[in-house]
């Protein structure tokens, strides 16, 4: 499994409209990532591992992989903003989370 490495960023972003949920470990990869400030970043409400019918779960916390892989937490059930996320989530997707709501 990848090294963890936390960073703590004050203006950290909440997709969860309740605190209801629950999450498991997944190593990231840059593959999801998008580049902010210099940094591969694996943006908080990524719907991996695609916004389509394959879809598993939300990437909870933004993840810093820009040396590498890196460990996050991946939402399986809970309730989550969809004005919060990078990208609205697919009808796929949707049918896919059956354990997640996007309110």
């Amino acid at each position: 499994m990848g090294k963890i490495r936390v960073t703590e960023y004050s203006n950290r972003k909440e997709i969860l409209k309740y605190d209801h949920f629950v999450a498991e470990a997944i190593v990231l990869t840059q593959a999801n990532s998008t580049t902010v400030d210099g940094k591969k970043i694996v943006k908080a409400g990524t719907i991996l591992p695609e916004n389509g019918a394959t879809a598993k779960g939300v990437v909870l916390y933004d993840v810093d992989v820009t040396d590498g892989d890196a460990t996050g937490s991946l939402v399986i059930h809970g309730f989550i903003d969809k004005t919060k996320l990078p990208a609205q989530p697919d009808q796929a997707a949707i049918t896919a989370l059956q354990m997640i709501k996007f309110i």
